[in-house]
């Protein structure tokens, strides 16, 4: 069996405040971008897990997130089967776009369909809730959708279905570790600093969606991680610059970062910025991906 294992962006990412397990209380609005990793299910005939990846960067043996997936399932319903899954990596690693909750999260609804395990969507956002707080928005399959508490809380928006957005996605080859940029995070607000608050909520910014589509104040756009990954990673500045120098205003980090996005007007725009980024930095990974 083969699947897709799709990428998303955050629109809007405001860290709220520390819980007590550590974690942090999040409101955000993800969507589902059609950039994709590939996934390859066979069965074995054994009871064994066995990860393949064609990515030096992806572990292949039990930190692997789709690795633990599967265990997790099979511990969870005490199955004695076997599988092999192999991973085809085009989602950067440790980009911001959320790659390994996405693998994981496929494999949870992968290994519901090809065990024939059916079990309901509730229950594997509860699987998927263990392994990380993006997995359950991958499990609902939602295009657009609003995350609260540690963004594991989802509530998909189907109104915005209709809604086709372009973007240009420029990954500047630098890997970033989400954990580590939520430590900086904190000792930032310890250290008595303050951070830019955002023009609006998720709730504001999702209605003036609903109203504009297409036409989004770039004022609207917020991630308030951005200030602290790009002081650790300026280069995140310098791509936004220069997106900013091809008359893009709608532009923003994903996540914890280091991708930096652009919303642009069409497809046709899109596509003519990545071949004149190709040509002026060739270390950057430059993409031209929509909502899906």
């Amino acid at each position: 069996m083969v699947i897709k294992s799709f990428a998303k962006l955050n629109l809007y990412l405001q860290v709220l405040n520390k819980r007590p397990d550590n974690f942090h209380n999040l409101s955000t609005l993800f969507t589902r971008i059609d950039l994709a990793d590939t996934l390859i299910f066979r069965k074995r005939g054994d009871s064994l897990i066995k990860i393949k990846c064609d990515s030096r960067q992806v572990p292949k043996d039990k930190a692997n997130l789709c690795y633990r997936a599967a265990a997790l399932l099979k511990q969870e319903l005490r199955l004695s089967l076997g599988i092999e899954i192999e991973l085809k990596k085009r989602i950067p690693v440790g980009a911001g776009l959320g790659g390994g909750s996405s693998n994981a999260a496929s494999v949870l609804l992968g290994l519901n369909r090809f065990w024939n395990l059916n079990l309901s969507r509730t229950r594997l956002v509860k699987l998927g809730a263990k392994l990380g707080s993006d997995l359950p928005f991958f499990i609902y399959q939602a295009k657009f959708a609003l995350g609260s508490q540690r963004g594991d809380k989802i509530k998909p928006l189907i109104s915005l279905n209709k809604l086709k957005l372009w973007f240009i996605l420029v990954y500047p080859n630098i890997k970033v570790s989400t954990p580590w940029i939520y430590q900086k995070f904190d000792a930032y607000l310890s250290a008595g600093r303050t951070l830019t608050m955002p023009r609006c909520n998720v709730k504001i910014f999702t209605s003036h969606l609903l109203r504009k589509g297409k036409l989004i104040d770039p004022r609207y756009l917020f991630n308030g991680l951005e200030p602290i990954t790009s002081h650790l990673f300026p280069v995140i500045n310098q791509v936004k610059n220069v997106l900013a120098g091809m008359g893009l205003v709608k532009v923003m980090m994903s996540g914890s970062g280091p991708a930096v996005f652009a919303i642009c007007d069409s497809c046709l725009q899109a596509q003519s910025l990545r071949r004149k980024l190709r040509k002026q930095y060739k270390s950057w990974q430059v993409f031209v991906v929509s909502c899906v």
